[in-house]
C-alpha cells in the first residue's frame, strides 16, 4: 500500500487524552499510595526491560529481510514501538508529579482520608465499600476510586456513623458511613 493512503502521527494524540480523562485538578497533587506507586514502576520496568527490547528485535530482524513497504512485522512492529514509547513517556512523567501518600498512617482512625476503605449505605439501602486511591490506580470494578470522584469528595473527612450529602445529576443522595478501614503500618 502506497503510504500516501496511511496517515500514521508520532504525535502524543493517545497520551493527551488519557492525561483529560484521569486530569488531576488544578493546584493539586497527584497523590498515590505506595502499591500504586510500585505498579507503575513494575509496568514502567516491564516495558523498558522486556517489552521494548523484544520488539526492538523483531523490528531489527524484519528490517534486516528487505523490502519494509509490505512487511507486516516490520511496519506493526515500528507502530508498536511507537505505542510502548508513549506509553514509558506517560508513565515517566505521571511518577515524576507523584506524590506518595501512605495511607497506614491513618490506621486505627475512623475519619476519611486518602487510603480508606469505606464501606457506607446509601438512601436505597444498598450496601457499597470502596477504596479511596489516585487517580492513576483507579479501579471501578474492583471497588477503588478516585480521591477526585464525587463519591470520594463527600466521603472525605467524614467520620463512621455521619451522614454525607452526595449530589448526582438524578438528585441528591444520603450516605450513612458504616465503617473506615485502613491497612495495617508495616513491620519494619
Amino acid at each position: 500500500m502506497n503510504k500516501a493512503f496511511v496517515k500514521e502521527s508520532d504525535n502524543d494524540d493517545d497520551d493527551d487524552a488519557l492525561a483529560l480523562a484521569q486530569a488531576i485538578p488544578a493546584g493539586s497533587k497527584n497523590y498515590i499510595t505506595p502499591a500504586g506507586h510500585q505498579a507503575i514502576k513494575d509496568e514502567l520496568l516491564q516495558l523498558i526491560d522486556v517489552d521494548r527490547p523484544e520488539v526492538v528485535r523483531v523490528v531489527h530482524w524484519a528490517a534486516s529481510n528487505g523490502d519494509r513497504s509490505e512487511n507486516g512485522d516490520y511496519i506493526y512492529g515500528k507502530r508498536r514501538l511507537r505505542e510502548i514509547d508513549r506509553r514509558i513517556r506517560f508513565l515517566t512523567k505521571r511518577l515524576d508529579s507523584a506524590f506518595v501518600v501512605d495511607p497506614s498512617v491513618h490506621h486505627g482512625n475512623d475519619q476519611v482520608f486518602f487510603g480508606a476503605t469505606v464501606t457506607y449505605v446509601n438512601k436505597a439501602g444498598e450496601e457499597h465499600t470502596v477504596t479511596i486511591v489516585g487517580i492513576d490506580e483507579l479501579d471501578p470494578l474492583k471497588g477503588k476510586i478516585s480521591w477526585v470522584s464525587p463519591v470520594a469528595r463527600a466521603l472525605t473527612k467524614a467520620r463512621e456513623g455521619d451522614v454525607v450529602m452526595l449530589h448526582t445529576p438524578q438528585g441528591n443522595d444520603e450516605l450513612e458511613i458504616l465503617s473506615v478501614e485502613y491497612p495495617a503500618p508495616a513491620a519494619d
